[in-house]
């Protein structure tokens, strides 16, 4: 549990998850040090810093897999056109 006002920033496989408690809440971001992706999520400081870090670890896979699936739909519409 998260108590007083938090900043705390650590390093996961290549992704860095920082927490702020911001009044009755804790945001949480995930930044990919790679392609510098970054999400985030707002949370009840009652969650476990795990339940967060998994929730905003899902949350940036699923955005990349998403961005990952536009650029290959506009390259396919790159090569339809040229054509």
């Amino acid at each position: 549990m998260l108590a007083g006002r938090m900043e705390k920033s650590t390093e996961i496989e290549g992704v860095i998850v920082e927490f702020y408690r911001v009044g009755n809440a804790v945001k949480v971001s995930a930044v990919d040090t790679r392609t510098f992706l970054e999400v985030s999520i707002v949370a009840s400081p009652h969650c476990s810093e795990q339940e967060m870090t998994d929730t905003v670890l899902r949350k940036l896979a699923y955005v990349q897999e998403k961005k990952l699936g536009q650029e290959k739909k506009l390259g396919q519409e790159k090569k339809r056109g040229q054509e």
